[in-house]
């Protein structure tokens, strides 16, 4: 599976697929550990009909601002998964159909075709241009993070 080292190279593969219906980001340890095809809800363990995952299409509300900047954020929002999920969770791009909804109203998907690893250089670059860009002070969407005062 090819590595996304640049950001640019990212949104060059968004951007080809427009309107991306079918390309999503996987926090996992990869194509070959999710071989059942299946995630569990973290609160209840029941098996789920798909893989979590998050959809790198851009929704309509998004209007004409960056397509750069949609695709750093939907990586920012969940980087928490790499130290949530243990050692070797890494976001990699995946092609795929959307089969249900998971307890967080994410997308659960089948894999159809693993596309490639994101390096840690472009979660950088897009932590860098979320914190540039941001209106407020915005972290990934943590649960367990602090409460607000």
């Amino acid at each position: 599976m090819r590595t996304f080292a640049d950001l640019t190279d990212l949104v060059a593969l968004v951007e080809d697929r427009t309107p991306a219906r079918e390309l999503y980001v996987r926090w996992s340890r990869g194509p070959e550990a999710d071989n059942d095809r299946r995630s569990r809800d973290g609160l209840s363990g029941v098996p789920l009909p798909g893989l979590s995952a998050n959809s790198l299409a851009v929704e309509p509300w998004w209007g004409d601002r960056p397509l750069r900047l949609w695709v750093a954020r939907r990586l920012h929002d969940y980087r928490h998964l790499r130290e949530r999920r243990g050692p070797g969770t890494r976001p990699w791009i995946l092609e795929g159909s959307e089969v249900g909804r998971g307890p967080d109203n994410e997308p659960l998907v089948t894999c159809r075709h693993p596309i490639g690893w994101i390096a840690d250089d472009v979660l950088a670059e897009c932590e860098h241009l979320v914190e540039d860009h941001a209106a407020t002070n915005w972290g990934p969407l943590d649960r367990e993070g602090p409460s607000p005062a």
